[in-house]
């Protein structure tokens, strides 16, 4: 545990969830997989849709409306409605296949193997302080055997625009009913997690689990206000 900054009384801790909690990596990898095979099965128009045609029609929807980046699971939805109405399915064609293909990414993107050391130290710290969960992604905690350590959980779209942005992070703070300054968010990412959550008056916590050098590394903005390699480290601010 390395501080870079003094420590103030806590009242509370926010937490990333993928790459913070679990590895995330392995299953990205398998869920855009599976829920492309979902997407070339679910009508013969799509059997040879290629994964670059749908970056593609991802990017460009980017290009087109750049604040769906904020809501990941929509922008994912509509790039499928998209993609198969290229190939000429119908508006409604379209939609239920979409369904059908989110249906498949949630079920695979929710299997993720949590270590006992997050449970663990989620259960420890849990018993001192109120624990919120705030996400980017589409995770989802009750699926993944995390949901009872957590007061609440937010989530970028439904809840707000995605991390650096402040909104999340802002929700957080009025609904605890803290201080910035009396939550520490833990996370992995420099620029997400540590910025924007020291840019909103939080406390943050580096989790270093990759053997980084905060002082090489080119998104390293804003100091955190300690880092660490493991997450069990956290117990000691019990």
């Amino acid at each position: 545990m390395h501080f870079y900054r003094p420590l103030c009384p806590l009242a509370a801790i926010t937490f990333d969830l993928d790459d913070t909690l679990y590895d995330n990596r392995p299953v990205i990898r398998k869920t855009t997989a599976e829920s492309h095979a979902a997407l070339q099965a679910w009508h013969p128009a799509m059997q040879d849709f290629s994964v670059a045609a749908y970056q593609e029609i991802r990017d460009r929807l980017l290009e087109e409306e750049p604040d769906i980046y904020h809501d990941v699971t929509e922008w994912r939805r509509r790039a499928v409605v998209r993609a198969m109405e290229t190939r000429g399915l119908t508006p409604g064609q379209a939609t239920s296949g979409a369904a059908e293909v989110m249906s498949v990414f949630a079920r695979w993107r929710s299997e993720v193997q949590v270590p006992a050391e997050t449970h663990t130290t989620l259960a420890v710290l849990a018993q001192h302080f109120p624990l919120v969960a705030i996400t980017n992604g589409n995770a989802e905690p009750a699926r993944l055997g995390l949901e009872s350590y957590f007061q609440f959980v937010l989530r970028a779209g439904p809840d707000g625009r995605a991390k650096p942005c402040d909104d999340m992070y802002r929700v957080a703070v009025q609904r605890l009913g803290l201080t910035p300054s009396q939550i520490l968010h833990v996370g992995d990412d420099l620029t997400t997690d540590v910025a924007g959550a020291v840019r909103c008056g939080m406390q943050a916590c580096w989790i270093n689990l990759r053997s980084g050098n905060l002082l090489k590394i080119a998104d390293s903005r804003l100091l955190p206000t300690l880092e660490i390699t493991q997450l069990a480290s956290l117990t000691a601010l019990v």
